[in-house]
């Protein structure tokens, strides 16, 4: 069985908005690396569609973007990506899979048949997750910003203190330091 690896970009205040992250070569580059150590990718349907909106179009050249960031959208097209959504069933983009019915039933089921894990980045879908005990690993990548708005990181709160085992902190060149956690057993 693979692990569930939280992984998104955070603010010191907790803001999750994609829009106040550092995007430079280095982020790409942490981001490019996280996914390939994954098996597999796991969205809801709103990061899906916002990724689905821009990222084909980098890796077919559509987009002018930087030599990290294509490489990024390469792998990510190749990478098998699931999603869950109650309202949307197609989804066209490459390698592209729907995860209905229980969540709780579908998501063991991918991290059962994932070994070398999944890669889980959207902020709902994540407290959702956390709720039903299936998170295993949390990869933040807290930035030097104090956004002062939402959304948040858990916004939809969960009904207890997790605790969590810190196994790596990595600061970057642009200040922001990607935090590896275990949930503590």
């Amino acid at each position: 069985m693979g692990l569930l690896t939280f992984s998104l970009n955070v603010t010191l205040d907790g803001c999750v908005d994609h829009e106040e992250g550092i995007a430079d070569d280095e982020t790409h580059a942490l981001f490019t690396r996280l996914m390939d150590e994954g098996g597999a990718m796991l969205w809801g349907r709103v990061t899906y569609e916002m990724m689905e909106s821009y990222w084909p179009a980098v890796a077919r050249g559509d987009v002018d973007a930087p030599p990290a960031m294509r490489e990024w959208a390469v792998k990510l097209g190749a990478k098998p990506k699931y999603v869950v959504s109650s309202t949307r069933k197609d989804f066209p983009w490459t390698n592209s899979h729907h995860i209905a019915g229980d969540l709780r039933e579908g998501v063991q089921k991918l991290k059962d048949a994932t070994p070398a894990g999944v890669l889980l980045g959207s902020g709902k879908l994540a407290t959702e997750l956390d709720r039903l005990d299936l998170i295993d690993e949390y990869k933040l990548l807290v930035h030097p910003r104090i956004a002062g708005h939402g959304p948040t990181l858990y916004q939809g709160g969960l009904p207890g203190t997790r605790q969590l085992e810190l196994l790596s902190a990595k600061p970057l060149r642009n200040g922001a330091v990607a935090m590896h956690y275990r949930r503590a057993h």
